[in-house]
């Protein structure tokens, strides 16, 4: 696995749309406020010319014009890490455009952003075994003031340890469970008004009123669900041959789900399977469904995903900081991942090896 140079002081940042842009509000205020952030902080902004575009569907510009951008801002020397505009649609379509070959050979380089971006994130791990970022998009960083989530994520992007000496995240006490951020407030922080409850099963049962916390360790490998079960199954899809590489160490599946609903979710989890996506699991961290709270013909969001994941007889942490109910905990995509759960508490320690 390579990993890139962490971003230096007064280094510079790069900014691409290989999803939505940034041109219309709240986003465009948002993404403002964050430059200005980041320059009162001392770092150079390079921005790329799809971050203010409205021309695509479901992402910034034309598929073939995302993938130029992003191909140049990823081999190009004049940034020291990438960090995405924003989600979308259709972040798909541009893959069919981007080299990952050329990628490979060129200087790793961070790449962060969630959502659509795993159709990035993913695949900087899976097919050219460099380690990258799942976390928040540059929008996010205009907010006043910043959540502690932010600050963890600027942390692992400029190589900082924790008092153990290790990079590491831990959850967070609240989560947003309906945003205030409008046009009319862009710069609004998140809205944490629900409390924290992670529920943590072995296998299918769930454990309660444990006084032992719950440990595992492996590589960490995943993102979005909506977009993973797309690119299941393409040309993109080496999946197979990235876990018989890393199956000593055994894969820690992170998922969570944006557009999926309960019954969609348990499809997905079953397609995954049946690929043999699973095959050398040692744990899944699951985040909160955008569907949270749903319930369909009497299957809710956490059978849905136990009906595989409880078969395979690891821990299954769930309702965990990942995804689009923030906060979101930044996961390093690739490296190895030490998890340590006790009841609501959860820390992750990413060893880059």
């Amino acid at each position: 696995m390579r990993y890139p140079k962490f971003l230096p002081e007064k280094g510079t940042i790069g900014f691409v749309a290989p999803s939505f842009g940034c041109g219309i509000e709240p986003y465009r205020s948002a993404f403002e406020n964050a430059q200005k952030k980041f320059k009162e902080m001392g770092f150079g902004l390079k921005l790329g010319p799809n971050c203010y575009a409205e021309e695509g569907v479901g992402i910034s510009n034309e598929p073939r014009l995302c993938a130029e951008e992003l191909m140049e801002a990823y081999c190009a020397d004049d940034s020291d890490c990438l960090i995405s505009c924003g989600g979308g649609e259709l972040m798909c379509e541009v893959l069919s455009w981007m080299d990952f070959e050329k990628i490979k050979k060129a200087a790793p380089k961070w790449y962060m952003g969630y959502s659509d971006n795993t159709n990035m994130t993913y695949l900087l791990a899976a097919l050219c075994d460099t380690a990258s970022i799942y976390g928040p998009c540059a929008a996010a960083f205009g907010m006043e003031p910043w959540h502690p989530s932010l600050e963890d994520a600027m942390r692992l992007l400029r190589g900082e340890k924790n008092r153990e000496g290790n990079y590491a995240v831990q959850g967070y006490d609240k989560w947003e469970k309906e945003s205030l951020k409008s046009p009319e407030n862009p710069l609004a922080p998140y809205h944490v008004t629900e409390n924290l409850s992670i529920r943590t099963y072995l296998g299918e049962e769930e454990c309660t009123g444990r006084d032992v916390p719950v440990t595992f360790q492996g590589r960490l490998l995943g993102g979005c669900m909506d977009c993973l079960v797309n690119l299941l199954g393409t040309r993109f899809d080496r999946t197979g041959e990235f876990i018989e590489r890393y199956k000593e160490d055994g894969i820690i599946w992170f998922l969570e789900a944006c557009d999926l609903n309960v019954f969609a979710i348990r499809r997905a989890m079953w397609q995954m399977e049946e690929a043999g996506w699973f095959r050398y699991v040692k744990g899944f961290l699951v985040g909160r469904p955008l569907c949270f709270g749903q319930e369909m013909m009497g299957l809710d969001a956490y059978q849905a995903v136990l009906k595989v994941a409880g078969s395979k007889n690891v821990p299954v942490i769930m309702d965990v900081d990942l995804g689009h109910l923030p906060p979101m905990m930044p996961v390093i995509v690739g490296s190895m991942g030490e998890v340590s759960v006790r009841g609501n508490h959860i820390d992750i320690t990413y060893h880059l090896c």
